[in-house]
């Protein structure tokens, strides 16, 4: 049985739908594909097809022509949200010509420090920090450097992508995606939004960002890896953050850990959050919730594990 907790929460996103089919950050402002992708993984298999089907449709119109997608109606240029689109396409068992334009545009995409003046003066210690530009990673939009959420993101996708479509490309570029978030790690284990160090100043991680590192590492084998799972088990019971919790939630049961379930409560007690994207994240997160959507599903080829 999930519970109130699963439920309730389950209960607000079917309630917050859209009349398009999406999702907003919170219920009754404009559709956004974040907040969609993640209601839509977190109703996955919960008989609420229909729904699913009109949110599948609007997101499908938000791709362009380059096979990117827009984060919402209203923003015309592709960013890091194709990897979610490229994530439902895969949950939902789609693998068509629109799906393969999205991989192309996501394998085409390139973290805008990785290019030969970036790489020169790192090797010449001109940069200030201690960062490893030797990868390529993913930026939040095309043109822009690359950060630790959109990579991870990006290798959930890819992942699960790697045996249907250009394999010897998509593994190249998981492989180098997940060196590039392990190369950006924080001394005390975990993560931050991308760099590690700045005017040789080490800084700290967050629980949020750890936990989307973890994720896009899942299935890696890894020293430091062992030392994050660890730092993240500590994140959860002592952050402050729900966002960071849910997705340390997540993160940790992709990773094999035996993660207690919530306080079982409902949501929308009166005050409480009606925060769509915490919502769904939560549901996620919950034993016996969708979290495995997140998982590597579909490994890279020969990945270590």
């Amino acid at each position: 049985m999930a519970g109130v907790y699963l439920e309730s929460r389950l209960e607000f996103l079917r309630a917050s739908q859209n009349p398009d089919g999406g999702w907003s950050y919170f219920p009754g402002k404009g559709s956004w594909l974040e907040p969609t992708a993640y209601a839509m993984l977190a109703l996955h298999g919960t008989g609420s097809d229909p729904a699913l089907d009109r949110a599948w449709k609007l997101v499908r119109s938000w791709q362009l022509s380059d096979g990117s997608y827009q984060p919402s109606g209203e923003v015309k240029d592709g960013t890091w949200v194709t990897a979610l689109a490229v994530t439902l396409a895969s949950v939902r068992g789609v693998d068509d010509a629109s799906v393969h334009g999205s991989v192309d545009w996501l394998l085409r995409v390139v973290g805008a420090e990785h290019n030969i003046y970036t790489r020169a003066g790192s090797f010449l210690h001109l940069i200030k920090a201690r960062l490893d530009v030797s990868h390529q990673g993913w930026p939040w939009r095309d043109g822009n450097a690359s950060w630790i959420e959109p990579t991870a993101h990006t290798l959930v996708a890819l992942k699960k992508v790697v045996s249907q479509y250009r394999p010897a490309e998509v593994e190249r570029r998981i492989r180098d995606g997940e060196e590039l978030i392990l190369s950006r790690r924080c001394t005390d284990g975990g993560w931050n939004y991308g760099t590690p160090n700045m005017l040789y100043v080490d800084l700290p991680s967050y629980p949020e960002t750890t936990a989307l590192a973890l994720i896009g590492l899942d299935g890696v084998a890894d020293p430091g890896v062992n030392q994050a799972l660890d730092l993240g088990q500590r994140f959860r019971a002592e952050t402050k953050s729900s966002l960071g919790k849910a997705w340390l939630q997540i993160a940790l049961r992709c990773n094999g850990k035996d993660v207690a379930a919530p306080e079982e409560g409902p949501w929308g007690a009166p005050g409480s959050s009606r925060d769509v994207m915490l919502a769904s994240l939560e549901a996620l997160g919950y034993p016996q919730g969708n979290y495995k959507l997140f998982c590597a599903g579909g490994r890279a080829m020969g990945a270590r594990t």
